[in-house]
């Protein structure tokens, strides 16, 4: 394809923003943050910032916040039956995850695979609140408490879960609820002051920070889970080993931008919309997945009927286009998303995702629409002539 290509793929990871690569630079030369001379109270003034502006996302205290490498570090970290109150040890016996969950959800962490219970969604992808309360209902607590694990929004279909029902049943069961808010955060307002929040996990790649930092956000710091990383005491001894300051600082920055973005999220809405509207007149028998049910502003996962979607999307690159069939963090696998077959779609040959940003245009709309029109034409003739 001639001409620059085009990026729909945000869910996998987000560009870049100017204001945390800049950060970034400006924070490469930083000395270690646990020094007391100058040069360490400035690289700490540097982390520090940062930290209040991914607290100020999710309206966090900034000492709730756990520096990790990313969100498969903090949902490890969260994921385990071992945790503390205070100074006295606080134990959880069962771990109850969404059956469209992320991979580092579903992997259960320091749980024992039995330990781990997958709780079903329903055709448009929200999980059945009636199967967690009878999980929750039927639960032993006298080795351990429950520990409620799920998504704030689905990476592939970008459906938005009822974390306030999951929250009030993780509490009324006496449990803990900790949620996966990496694909929500910087798309929709979340708060973890709520009542029914314990955690969230969040990631700075997907709101337009750098790779390889992410965090964990609690309700407080009274109840933590025991430290993954240990070795010296930074993070209040929560995460050892000295943090990543260009890598904290972007994702600063980007937090604080996608903040602020939350107010143009309707015009990425609406951007959406025209997406699926196109995929409708050019694929009236499309299948947009979770169509029904509350979704990101910015995700469309759909699937293209008699066409796998790997063939499609290699079709989309080909034409210079970026998007996703399913999970970027389960690329080269075989056959449909379990995503999909948690839906009850076991005969779909997996499905699209685009995902788009503040940054999407018009013109990169028109241009997607021009190439899936050519490849469903050509598909068509395929058949006719076959």
């Amino acid at each position: 394809m001639a001409g620059p290509r085009i990026y729909l793929d945000y869910n996998a990871t987000a560009p870049l923003t100017a204001s945390a690569r800049q950060a970034m630079i400006a924070a490469l030369e930083a000395a270690n943050p646990s020094s007391v001379h100058a040069e360490g109270r400035a690289a700490r003034r540097i982390v520090e910032a940062a930290r209040r502006e991914v607290a100020a996302l999710v309206n966090a205290d900034p000492a709730h916040v756990v520096f990790t490498s990313g969100a498969t570090e903090a949902a490890t970290m969260l994921l385990s039956p071992d945790w503390t109150m205070g100074r006295a040890p606080l134990r959880f016996s069962r771990l109850y995850v969404s059956a469209a969950d992320h991979p580092c959800m579903l992997s259960g962490g320091h749980f024992a695979a039995e330990a781990v219970e997958k709780i079903p969604v329903g055709a448009d992808g929200v999980i059945d609140l009636a199967a967690l309360e009878q999980a929750l209902a039927r639960h032993d607590g006298t080795e351990g408490l429950p520990l409620v694990a799920t998504h704030v929004a689905n990476n592939e279909t970008g459906v938005i879960q009822p974390t306030a029902e999951i929250g009030r049943l993780a509490k009324t069961a006496g449990g803990v609820a900790v949620f996966d808010a990496v694909q929500a955060a910087g798309r929709i307002s979340i708060e973890i002051s709520t009542g029914y929040v314990d955690f969230f996990i969040l990631s700075s790649h997907k709101i337009g920070g750098p790779k390889g930092a992410g965090a964990l956000v609690g309700a407080s710091d009274l109840m933590m889970p025991r430290a993954l990383v240990k070795g010296g005491g930074q993070e209040k001894g929560h995460r050892a080993g000295t943090e990543n300051v260009a890598a904290i600082a972007g994702f600063g920055a980007a937090a604080r931008e996608a903040r602020l973005g939350l107010a143009e999220m309707a015009g990425v809405r609406a951007k959406r919309e025209r997406i699926e509207a196109v995929i409708g007149e050019i694929l009236p028998d499309a299948v947009v997945h979770g169509e029904r049910a509350p979704r990101l502003p910015n995700t469309v996962f759909f699937s293209i009927p008699g066409m796998k979607a790997e063939t499609a999307q290699i079709a989309f690159d080909l034409a210079g286009i970026a998007l996703s069939a399913g999970s970027a963090c389960s690329s080269g696998k075989v056959g449909p998303s379990h995503v999909l077959r948690a839906m009850g779609f076991e005969d779909q040959a997996g499905a699209l995702r685009v995902s788009i940003g503040l940054q999407t245009t018009e013109a990169e709309i028109e241009a997607f629409a021009e190439a899936l029109g050519k490849i469903v034409a050509k598909r068509r003739a395929v058949t006719a002539a076959a």
